[in-house]
């Protein structure tokens, strides 16, 4: 027989998921970690690989990853002044996070769709 979990064994999992999906949750955060990743390191570029999303939005939530310690803002000295994002070592620790949702969001695919 299974044995219950108490209210503060639940709470105990709540909280840490509930403070993950602050920092990470909403349409773009994700994705726009994922578009820096692989290269992406001008606002320009980031907002070209990310349909839908407007530079408004995206220069939000750049701040909010950067306050985040998730993407760093790169200012060049050169003329003229670039600005660059590249993620911050501790973005990295996401990587099985954007793993595990990339692969449970494919093989959802194939049970709804029934795809092979």
């Amino acid at each position: 027989m299974a044995v219950k979990k108490t209210h503060c064994d639940c709470l105990n999992s709540i909280k840490p998921v509930r403070d993950t999906l602050e920092v990470i949750n909403g349409k773009w955060k994700l994705l726009i970690i994922i578009s820096v990743s692989v290269g992406n390191e001008r606002f320009t570029d980031i907002q070209e690989s990310i349909p839908g999303i407007t530079p408004k939005v995206l220069a939000k939530e750049l701040k909010d990853l950067e306050e985040h310690q998730l993407i760093k803002r790169i200012v060049t000295s050169d003329y003229p002044v670039k600005i660059l994002y590249k993620l911050e070592e501790y973005a990295n620790t996401l990587t099985p996070v954007i793993y595990a949702l990339k692969e449970w969001g494919l093989n959802h695919k194939k049970k709804i769709f029934k795809t092979v």
